[in-house]
């Protein structure tokens, strides 16, 4: 009879994705550890964690939709006129056009059905209301009158841009894959479809008098999809030296599991930067603290506007970010699925990102970034401040690779300024006087989009 710790031991093996030989995993114990009263209460607790929170994650708004709705008047403009709202109204075909996602388990079976025989008006935007009041919009949370007939606010969640679905039943419409960025979403088209973008003029114009609502709805237009500028209402740097939008990439929000710091240019931790979104981007109700925003040098909206110590009452954030960060923690890198990449090559690529590439020094495997402090100068990986600048530290942050497949959409480094892996690839090929081939350089893709 097997050992029960030898099959736990056969799965892992069988599951383990091509960065991790079974030989990298410690053995566990030759005798079973015992399960005590105290061991089942810790895992009780640790899955009630999670359970609380993916709810957060998926449906938690802090309170926010007295910005967006109250603030931003968004509900309006997704209603419509005919629907006690302003303007045309945001149909399910438009709304999915910017990026927006339907959870296809909110529907009902009858509606599924529906959907597939094409009997659907999607250029309604009553039935956008319909899909909000289903609770079905991934990171949108309608908020309706007493008779469920009229919008009166909208709010967003953590999943607006850390979740995808997987198009299961059409385009847009599938399956939650929380934790995937949302390289397809237009925030900035999204915000600035609001009636009212009075919030940004306000922030902005504390540096630059001359701002206006036009002007503020064009740099929103500027990001495009799959990009965000969380710094834009720090700093007010709508835009690069070159003339190109600040908004940087969208980042998964999966395989963080024993990372330390977050964000492409590492502003602090997981739990830190959910704190900052909570409550200073997404616009909840919380308590958020972090001085670093009081230099009036680098963070003159910040500093003028006491960014760097935030006490609202109700708190509707700071119970919530213990759960929301166990949750985030649980979620895995996705692996690649087999044939999308060239497995004999990725086999190559291997041994060249350990050995002669030396790609592991800083993307160290299993977390394929640096345990401990995971950052690095603009000169030490060969390109230009302006985006660390824009951070406390003045650094870059070593990515983890693990499910870089799954965000390939929008380009590489935190800009999208590489198309494709083989450009950043050769970039550090440049950058180190690595020698590579064009042969290694290949074998180096295909591993990367085996991670």
């Amino acid at each position: 009879m097997k050992h029960p710790h030898a099959v736990l031991l056969l799965s892992l093996t069988l599951s383990l994705p091509l960065g991790v030989e079974a030989a990298e995993v410690e053995p566990l114990p030759s005798a079973a550890e015992p399960v005590t009263t105290l061991d089942r209460q810790q895992q009780q607790e640790a899955l009630r964690q999670i359970n609380f929170g993916r709810y957060v994650f998926r449906r938690d708004t802090f309170g926010n939709e007295a910005f967006w709705g109250g603030a931003l008047r968004l509900h309006e403009a997704i209603a419509g006129r005919a629907n006690g709202g302003v303007g045309p109204g945001l149909s399910p075909r438009s709304a999915l056009g910017l990026g927006l996602k339907v959870d296809v388990d909110a529907l009902p079976t009858e509606l599924r059905a529906a959907l597939r025989q094409g009997l659907v008006d999607l250029d309604d935007p009553a039935t956008t209301l319909a899909l909000l009041k289903l609770d079905s919009v991934v990171g949108v949370q309608g908020f309706f009158d007493e008779t469920g007939s009229r919008l009166r606010s909208v709010g967003i969640t953590c999943a607006l841009c850390h979740s995808n679905v997987d198009d299961a039943l059409a385009p847009g419409v599938g399956h939650r894959r929380d934790g995937w960025a949302a390289r397809d979403l237009d925030v900035g088209a999204i915000i600035a479809f609001s009636p009212s973008v009075q919030p940004f003029v306000d922030l902005l114009g504390l540096v630059d008098s001359s701002i206006d609502a036009a002007t503020v709805r064009r740099v929103l237009r500027s990001w495009g999809p799959g990009k965000f500028d969380a710094e834009l209402l720090m700093d007010g740097k709508a835009f690069r030296p070159d003339g190109r939008s600040a908004a940087t990439l969208i980042p998964p929000a999966f395989g963080l599991a024993g990372v330390n710091l977050h964000t492409w240019t590492g502003w602090g931790s997981v739990t830190h930067w959910n704190g900052f979104v909570a409550n200073l981007e997404m616009q909840g109700s919380g308590t958020f603290y972090d001085p670093r925003l009081n230099d009036a040098a680098k963070f003159p909206i910040a500093a003028l506007a006491g960014f760097g110590d935030v006490r609202h009452k109700p708190d509707r954030v700071t119970h919530k970010l213990a759960p929301l960060h166990v949750y985030q923690l649980s979620l895995p890198a996705p692996a690649a699925p087999r044939g999308s990449y060239d497995e004999a090559a990725a086999g190559r690529g291997k041994q060249l990102f350990e050995g002669k590439a030396d790609c592991a020094r800083c993307h160290v495997p299993p977390l394929f970034t640096e345990p401990g402090w995971n950052m690095h100068t603009p000169e030490e990986i060969g390109i230009d401040v302006f985006q660390a600048n824009r951070s406390p530290d003045g650094h870059y942050r070593t990515a983890p690779l693990r499910g870089l497949w799954t965000h390939a959409t929008g380009g590489f480094y935190h800009d999208g300024r590489y198309a494709e892996l083989g450009n950043v690839v050769a970039h550090y090929d440049r950058q180190f006087s690595l020698g590579l081939s064009a042969a290694e350089r290949r074998d180096l893709v295909e591993y990367l989009k085996s991670l």
